[in-house]
């Protein structure tokens, strides 16, 4: 028996780490309180240095401890010259490092690091460059790593084409490096950047030289280079199809470009005397300096969104003063200023005519894709055959189905709508999960194919009946529709945005599951409202139409609303314009 070492019983052993924990809190929960208490009476002296790096030491992710920190740094820098506060600072960077090696994902410790460095005297970026690749080496998916990695580049200034190479290096060690292709995604239009467009007619020379803003940067990438990531990327899904990082880079690739902001359209009613404007993004129209001159006189008139809910609307109308433009003798030419980018669009209302609208079709702004060249179209088309052949060997690869139908899309999206919404179908039944998603993109589609349908035929009528739509979208696109038929599809709402259908007068929503007519909202034209076999169960839910002022015949047959008690006396009540209900 002797020379054994005695056995502890788990009791005891537990009783020893309880005993072990409570030392180490009341001595780290006095420090702590020795700190606030210094910390309040503004002593910012070398012992609250030594207490807060005792705490952070143990628990690096304690917010008022690191800004405390700065607070005695900040004061010590007024104390100390420059050499003294370098060794400072030098010492809080290894510090730092012994706070990542105890969490290497540390808010605190990262931000906190980006904080000393920007305030060293002498900066090493060569130093903090290799610690973000010593980092990374160890765990790629770092973001605080990478935020701060970014922040050190653009301080020293490293070349763009450098950290390209950098992620080349990261992306060959591993495809599934989702860090690694965004950063790639950042750095490709500064590095390749396609070449700028001529300027639009209809826009004015900007009144300064002014640098253009990140904003305003289109994050178009030239072709050449386009072409070379399309390489880069098939190497890794055929790598490892499952891996979802290259799809996604893939997908970016594949996306369109920011539109130009622009006047897409102008719209004026001699019968309402009203002026509807779209804009190429959602803008408030309050506050970007709309000018609106009718025959070289500048109006003064109050701009309102098209439905009270928004502040922001690609859609604003304007009422024009009563008798301006109401005689049909009379030509009017009309201009709509946008102020802030410098650009306007024109519009005439000829003589006899009741209204007038000026602007660019979806498929002269190519909304819904882009013009390809010669070169990228072949190449786009091996593309897709690549990722069909994939799809023989994959048939059940969720990534490369949606990635077939956004080749389709940039291809011909009309050419291949048959296809497309076969691919869907597939995608719903293998990833049953984001059947509604799916769902939601397919709905899109059809909607961008359906108004490209319309254009070309050059008429005013939108129909898209029985295609399973969930969800409308593009509505600002719709302004000038007079005719729109949504019958048999599994919507459940008229949203807000289809207040944007200024010129509607017909509405056909006949079975759907519509519950809600929330966007109907003063649609001054709207004259018939086909509901038959929809969802709606209260008077309340068509309070919306009582704001469409001519509105004449409402079919609400198989509604549930029909079964309530009184609902004719109610309806002509709230609705007396109606003259043809249908219950």
């Amino acid at each position: 028996m002797h020379g054994r070492v005695k056995l502890k019983s788990t009791a005891q052993q537990e009783e020893e780490k309880r005993k072990e924990r409570e030392k180490k809190l009341k001595i780290y929960v006095a420090a702590r309180d020795a700190c606030f208490s210094k910390r309040k009476e503004g002593i910012c002296d070398d012992e609250a240095l030594q207490l807060t790096q005792q705490l952070l030491s143990s628990n690096p992710d304690f917010a008022t401890l690191w800004n405390y920190r700065r607070e005695i740094l900040m004061h010590l820098e007024t104390v100390k010259d420059e050499e003294e506060i370098q060794k400072v600072y030098i010492s809080e960077l290894s510090f730092l490092e012994s706070c990542l090696k105890v969490n290497p994902k540390s808010y605190g410790s990262w931000h906190h690091r980006g904080w000393v460095s920007a305030r060293l005297p002498r900066p090493d970026w060569a130093r903090e460059l290799s610690l973000c690749d010593r980092c990374l080496s160890l765990d790629d998916r770092n973001f605080h790593c990478w935020d701060y990695r970014r922040m050190v580049v653009k301080m020293s200034g490293v070349p763009v084409d450098q950290e390209l190479a950098f992620t080349d290096r990261l992306i060959g060690s591993n495809f599934s490096n989702y860090s690694s292709w965004h950063y790639r995604s950042t750095l490709l239009p500064l590095l390749h950047p396609e070449s700028p467009e001529p300027p639009s007619p209809c826009r004015e020379p900007p009144h300064s030289s002014l640098p253009p803003s990140p904003q305003t940067h289109s994050h178009r990438v030239c072709e050449e280079q386009l072409l070379k990531e399309y390489e880069l990327v098939q190497n890794a899904f055929f790598t490892d199809p499952n891996d979802q990082s290259a799809w996604f880079y893939y997908r970016w690739l594949l996306g369109r470009a920011e539109r130009e902001e622009m006047i897409s359209c102008v719209y004026v009613s001699r019968e309402e005397e009203r002026v509807a404007v779209a804009f190429s993004r959602p803008v408030n129209a309050q506050s970007v300096g709309l000018l609106l001159v009718l025959d070289g006189q500048p109006q003064r008139v109050e701009w309102t969104s098209v439905h009270p809910r928004f502040k922001h609307s690609p859609v604003w109308i304007c009422a024009l003063p009563p008798g301006t433009i109401s005689d049909m003798t009379n030509e009017h030419n009309l201009t709509v200023h946008w102020t802030e980018k410098h650009t306007h669009r024109d519009c005439a209302l000829y003589t006899g005519r009741t209204e007038s609208w000026c602007r660019d079709s979806a498929t002269d702004q190519e909304l819904f894709r882009s013009e390809l060249s010669v070169e990228k179209t072949s190449v786009l088309q091996s593309e897709l055959q690549s990722c069909n052949q994939l799809q023989e060997l994959e048939p059940l690869n969720k990534w490369c189905l949606l990635t077939i139908i956004l080749l389709m899309r940039a291809l011909d999206p009309l050419g291949y709508e048959k296809e497309t919404l076969a691919h869907f179908q597939t995608l719903k039944e293998v990833d049953s999960m984001r059947c509604a998603y799916y769902s939601d993109l397919c709905s899109k589609f059809m909607i961008e194919n359906t108004i490209l349908k319309m254009e070309y035929a050059e008429v005013r009528v939108f129909s898209i009946s029985d295609k399973n739509l969930t969800t409308l979208c593009l509505l600002d696109q719709l302004l000038l529709v007079t005719h729109i038929n949504l019958s048999s599809n599994q919507l459940q709402r008229l949203p807000h945005q289809f207040a944007m259908l200024q010129c509607l007068e017909v509405l056909e929503a006949d079975n759907n599951s519509i519950e809600s007519l929330e966007g109907v909202y003063h649609l001054p034209k709207l004259e018939e409202v086909l509901l038959k076999n929809n969802k709606i169960s209260t008077v309340a839910d068509l309070q919306p139409l009582a704001s469409c002022p001519k509105l004449k015949r409402l079919d609400l047959r198989g509604n549930p609303v029909t079964q309530t008690a009184n609902v004719e006396s109610e309806l002509a009540e709230l609705l007396p314009s109606v003259t043809d209900l249908l219950l």
